[in-house]
């Protein structure tokens, strides 16, 4: 049975991972999931704990058990590393390989494919740092799933929420067993690819497609319309 590392960070979406989690358990995959601190503030363990089967990890100086690391360890086991939702916080914690806590560290230790699903604050995605990051951990292999825009959780309308949950959860299922078919299919896909500053290719009604206004190769505004697709 192959290994999902299931990151979940500091985000009001952080609630879906309890569907998402469940979601991969049906797939056929042994499930850990791994949660921030910030995280445990919107979902609590035991959800996460009860629908994946398995410990929940929070803290990484609250390891049990022999003399081996259990991060560690885990990153060894790890088939896939999902990171659902993904933060502006995490991202640059990627990006500039920092370990400061369970899930960081992990990634840091880890060598299996990575999959991130990023929600935020439709300005803290768009923001030159994040654009940044996100172009960097592209070029290092790393995918992006989402995220799309439409209605935030803090009142903005904007590109910044989390893709649906089926979808991550069969782009993950795609990516472990090797094939292109599957749940995800052609018109409901998207994958972000970043190369030389910014370029989105998705398929979606909701899938904003334009970059940020700094990075336009033709340097005008972009409007709402266009964000909408």
């Amino acid at each position: 049975m192959k290994t999902i590392v299931l990151g979940v960070c500091g985000s009001i979406a952080a609630y879906r991972s309890a569907d998402l989690a469940g979601s991969l358990v049906k797939l056929g995959y042994a499930v850990h999931v791994i949660l921030t601190q910030a995280a445990t503030r919107f979902v609590t363990p035991l959800t996460l704990r009860t629908l994946s089967r398995n410990p929940v990890l929070t803290d990484i100086f609250e390891e049990k058990g022999g003399w081996h690391p259990g991060h560690i360890a885990l990153a060894d086991s790890a088939s896939l590393l999902l990171v659902a939702p993904a933060t502006a916080n995490i991202i640059a914690k990627l990006a500039m390989g920092f370990a400061d806590d369970m899930l960081s560290s992990i990634a840091l230790a880890c060598r299996a494919p990575v999959l991130l699903a990023p929600a935020m604050n439709g300005k803290m995605w768009e923001h030159p740092a994040t654009m940044a990051n996100v172009t960097l951990l592209t070029k290092r292999g790393m995918e992006f799933v989402g995220p799309r825009s439409g209605l935030l959780a803090c009142g903005y309308e904007g590109v910044g929420k989390l893709w649906p949950v089926e979808e991550i959860a069969a782009r993950a299922h795609q990516l472990l067993s090797g094939t292109t078919e599957g749940k995800l299919t052609q018109e409901r896909s998207t994958c972000l690819r970043i190369r030389r500053g910014w370029e989105t290719l998705a398929s979606g009604r909701n899938c904003c497609t334009r970059p940020p206004a700094s990075l336009r190769d033709d340097g005008r505004k972009a409007t709402h319309r266009e964000c909408r697709g």
